[in-house]
C-alpha cells in the first residue's frame, strides 16, 4: 500500500518563464514516482520538463507579472479541469505570495498550509525580511531603504562601498531587460542612478552592506514546517560550486551537517509561525563566523532533491503527505549526498561520483526518466547560441532579434571586488553581509 493518497493530485505553479528551472522537474519526478498525478501550470513550451514521463498534464500559466487576482483566476480554471482537490505547490516567490493571499478563496479546490496570508509576502520582500530579522535578533546585513536618489548615494557611502543593491520584490522586475534584481554597486553615483529606476523595477530599492563570498561561506537550508510547526525533511547544505562563481545559484551542493544553521532555521520558522516548504540562504562572515540570513524563499528551492533521506522523503513529499493527513516516514539523513546541475557544472556531472557518501543526484538526467536529460542539451545549445548572437549584435550596435529568448536573470549577489572589504557597522556587534 502506498504511503501517499494517490487520489489527490499535485499542481505545480510557476509564472517565471525560465525554461531551465530544474526544481520544477525535481518536484514532477519526486511526486510522480510516488504515484501522484502531477499537473504543471508553467510555460514549458521550450523546457525539458515537458518531456518527463511523470507529467500528467500541462496547463497555460498566467503571464509574468500577473496580478494575484489573475493567478487565482488561472488556478480556478485548472481546478475545474482537474475536478478534484489537489495539493498546490508554488515554485516561485510571486506565486507563493499570490497563493497565500488567496488561500481562503482557493479552498477547498486546493490543499494549502494554514498560516497568515501576509507571511510569505513579508519574508520574500527583501526590505521586510531585514525588519523581520531585526525583530528576531537574527544576523542580517545592515540594510538601508533610501527615499530618494541623493539619499541612496549617501547610504552607499555610509555602508561602505561596494554595497549590494536589491529591489525589495525581485519578482516584479520586468523579464528580459537590462535591470537586474540584485547588483553590486561600486559608487555612490551608481546607487543614485539605480534609485531613479524604481518605477521600472516595480518595488523599493534597498542597499545592504557587502560580505564577500569565500570558501565554505555559502549555505542553505531546505525544510518543511508541518501542521504543528515542526521542521521535517530537508537539512543544511553547502554550496560548493556556483554560477556565476562566488555569487550565483547552486551548481553543485552537498548535504553537510551544520547544527548552527539548522538551529537558526528552526528558530526563525518557529517564531514566525511559518507553515509549509521553505528555502533559506545564509552567508557566513569570514571574520566573525556568524551566519547571516540573506533570503527566505517561501517555496521549494531548486535543489531541494539534495535532501532526500533514506526513506525517500523530501520537502515536496512531506508537504503532500502532511496536507493529505498521511504520516511522514522516519528516515535517516544522508550527509555527503551531492546535487549537480549539469548545464551549469558539466565537468562535475561527468566526473565519477566518488566521495558522495550519501549518493549523487543530477538535476536533469535520471535512469527512469531519460527524455528530459536528452532534451536538455539541444535546448541549452540553442539558448547559449542565442545569447552569444545577442552579445555580438549589441557589440555592433544592433538590436538582437525580438524573437530571441530573453537572457535569464541571475538573482544573486555580484562578484567580490579584488580586495575583500566588510566595513564597519553602526552596531559593533553586527558584521556585514550581502546576498549569495
Amino acid at each position: 500500500m502506498s504511503l501517499f493518497d494517490t487520489r489527490v493530485p499535485a499542481v505545480l505553479l510557476r509564472t517565471d518563464r525560465n525554461p531551465f528551472h530544474h526544481g520544477t522537474l525535481g518536484a514532477v519526478r519526486s511526486l510522480g514516482r510516488a504515484g501522484v498525478d502531477v499537473h504543471v501550470v508553467a510555460d514549458c513550451a521550450h523546457s525539458p520538463v515537458r518531456a518527463s514521463r511523470y507529467v500528467t498534464g500541462l496547463h497555460t500559466p498566467p503571464p509574468p507579472g500577473a496580478s494575484p487576482e489573475d493567478i487565482a483566476a488561472a488556478l480556478r480554471r485548472v481546478a475545474a479541469r482537474i475536478a478534484r482537490p489537489a495539493v498546490l505547490i508554488p515554485m516561485d516567490d510571486a506565486c507563493a505570495v499570490a497563493v497565500a493571499r488567496a488561500r481562503t478563496e482557493l479552498a477547498p479546490a486546493y490543499l494549502l498550509p494554514d498560516q497568515p496570508g501576509d507571511l510569505p509576502a513579508r519574508v520574500a520582500d527583501k526590505a521586510e525580511l531585514a525588519a523581520v530579522c531585526a525583530s528576531l535578533g537574527v544576523p542580517h546585513p545592515e540594510t538601508l531603504v533610501p527615499d530618494g536618489a541623493a539619499e541612496a548615494a549617501r547610504a552607499a557611502w555610509r555602508l561602505g562601498l561596494p554595497v549590494v543593491a536589491k529591489w525589495s520584490r525581485p519578482w516584479l522586475v520586468p523579464p528580459g531587460g537590462r535591470l537586474r534584481s540584485t547588483v553590486l554597486v561600486r559608487s555612490a553615483r551608481e546607487a543614485g542612478e539605480l534609485y531613479r529606476r524604481a518605477e521600472e523595477a516595480g518595488s523599493r530599492l534597498l542597499l545592504q552592506a557587502f560580505l564577500p563570498p569565500g570558501a565554505d561561506r555559502d549555505w542553505f537550508f531546505h525544510g518543511y514546517a508541518d501542521r504543528s510547526g515542526a521542521v521535517r525533511a530537508g537539512g543544511p547544505g553547502r554550496k560548493t560550486r556556483a554560477r556565476p562563481r562566488g555569487a550565483g545559484l547552486t551548481a553543485v551542493g552537498r548535504w553537510t551537517p551544520n547544527p548552527r544553521v539548522q538551529a537558526l532555521a528552526e528558530r526563525v520558522t518557529a517564531e514566525l509561525g511559518y507553515r509549509g516548504v521553505f528555502d533559506l540562504d545564509f552567508r557566513r562572515c569570514g571574520t566573525t563566523g556568524r551566519y547571516h540570513l540573506l533570503d527566505f524563499n517561501p517555496r521549494p528551492g531548486a535543489q531541494f532533491r539534495l535532501f532526500a533521506d533514506t526513506a525517500g522523503l523530501d520537502v515536496v513529499r512531506a508537504l503532500h503527505l502532511d496536507l493529505t493527513r498521511r504520516p511522514l516516514p522516519e528516515g535517516a539523513p544522508r550527509p555527503g549526498r551531492v546535487f549537480v546541475v549539469e548545464n551549469y557544472a558539466p565537468l562535475s556531472a561527468l566526473r565519477p561520483a566518488r566521495g558522495a557518501r550519501g549518493g549523487r543526484e543530477l538535476a536533469w538526467h535520471a535512469r527512469d526518466d531519460r527524455a528530459p536529460g536528452r532534451a536538455l542539451w539541444a535546448l541549452w545549445g540553442r539558448h547559449v547560441g542565442a545569447r552569444l548572437q545577442g552579445r555580438a549584435l549589441r557589440g555592433r550596435g544592433a538590436r538582437p532579434d525580438a524573437e530571441a529568448p530573453a537572457r535569464a536573470r541571475v538573482v544573486r549577489q555580484g562578484s567580490a571586488p579584488a580586495a575583500d572589504r566588510t566595513g564597519v557597522s553602526d552596531r559593533p556587534e553586527e558584521d556585514r553581509a550581502g546576498r549569495h
